[in-house]
């Protein structure tokens, strides 16, 4: 939905969007490259499908501790058939089943484990989440934002103030959100707060001192957020256990994304005019495994083999391309050429990705998007949600 407040933009995109870089209004338009092959539909392999990445990733069934030694994924990683670049064009698609994580369509939230729920109100939605019998949505209050809580059953709204990230666990178990206190002219303000909620119930860790908090993940019930101790400064990793009264600091300086198994972490260890260089590192070591600077990595698969991200350079109405690549080595796999504002793992082997149909022609916001589903061992897509002008988006 179309921000009519400018310094609200600007903090939701510093707070809230810089490691999504293919959120909403991120990334100039390319046009394909020679040689890229035309999406088509989505096709029920009829031999099982290679799983791209390494053939042995092993998975910690606890997030790894700073200073101890992670065993290095090993095999030789399968390179997925057909053309590396391809462009979409959304009318050519067809549609297949409804996305299998929870989406917004208008005000209306759909899919994961539950029924259809109607954010109130009129506010602008930013972000939506599951989890358990609950319903989170951050919407747009004056100068800032807050968060809205949906129980069960038709009871009362729940509201939270200042509410400017939110994250849900891959199991739908746990939600984590943070806070960003806002002055009058809109700046953001010292201080904020991490939540974390489960069936035991809320939990908080007040951050007085800290300056653009925002949480990132939710693995086995710990929730890993970013903080600097300056305003303006380069954030840092921080792991968060609930209950515990103090996080505790990991090496990596501007993160965007915290892969599901809790092994890996994507920092932006470049930020320039002319773009952005990423770094994937293994978060129990600090071992650097790969940099891109041609893509700006913003998160993982469920299975932690696959990264994805949008433009290195992020500074338009949206993103001109979404690429796939091997978390160990960085292999480009896939690269998807169209307008992307979202891009969410719906499991190990699919993306699911909100694209304008307009191919940016919609930045007036009247244009028609739709929440896709692309292959990453296949390369082909299919519409997940029909062509809407009521507006789409995909749960954090």
């Amino acid at each position: 939905m179309k921000n009519k407040n400018g310094r609200l933009v600007a903090l939701i995109a510093s707070v809230a969007v810089a490691a999504v870089a293919i959120g909403g209004g991120l990334a100039y338009s390319k046009g394909p490259s020679d040689g890229a092959g035309a999406a088509v539909p989505l096709a029920a392999p009829t031999t099982p499908a290679p799983t791209p990445g390494p053939t042995s990733a092993p998975t910690p069934s606890t997030p790894p501790v700073p200073g101890s030694k992670t065993p290095t994924p090993s095999g030789t990683p399968v390179k997925p058939a057909g053309p590396v670049k391809i462009t979409l064009d959304l009318a050519k698609l067809s549609k297949g089943r409804d996305p299998q994580v929870p989406y917004l369509v208008g005000r209306v939230v759909r899919g994961g484990a539950g029924g259809e729920r109607t954010i109130p109100g009129k506010a602008a939605i930013h972000a939506v989440a599951r989890a358990r019998d609950q319903v989170f949505a951050i919407v747009e209050k004056g100068l800032g934002t807050e968060l809205v809580k949906l129980g069960p059953g038709d009871g009362q709204a729940v509201r939270v103030p200042d509410v400017t990230a939110l994250v849900s666990s891959a199991d739908g178990a746990a939600a984590a959100y943070s806070t960003t206190r806002i002055g009058e002219q809109g700046e953001e303000l010292q201080g904020a707060t991490v939540y974390a909620e489960d069936v035991d119930g809320t939990q908080k860790l007040a951050l007085p001192k800290a300056w653009g908090v925002r949480v990132l993940s939710v693995v086995n019930g710990n929730v890993f957020y970013e903080a600097n101790d300056t305003q303006g400064g380069a954030s840092e990793l921080h792991s968060w256990t609930p209950g515990e009264p103090k996080a505790q600091q990991i090496k990596a300086s501007s993160p965007t994304g915290v892969s599901p198994d809790g092994r890996l972490v994507a920092s932006m260890g470049l930020i320039s005019d002319g773009g952005s260089c990423t770094d994937v590192a293994e978060i129990a070591t600090g071992k650097r495994l790969w940099k891109t600077c041609e893509s700006s990595i913003s998160g993982f698969t469920p299975d932690g083999r696959t990264a994805f991200g949008g433009d290195a350079y992020a500074d338009g109405y949206c993103s001109g391309t979404t690429s796939a690549l091997d978390a160990t080595t960085g292999v480009k796999l896939r690269e998807w050429t169209s307008c992307f504002f979202q891009t969410v793992p719906e499991d190990d082997q699919h993306l699911l990705l909100v694209v304008d149909a307009e191919n940016g022609g919609g930045a007036d916001g009247n244009g028609q998007r739709a929440i896709i589903r692309c292959d990453i061992t296949t390369g082909t897509c299919e519409l997940a949600t029909p062509l809407s002008r009521s507006g789409v988006r995909i749960g954090e």
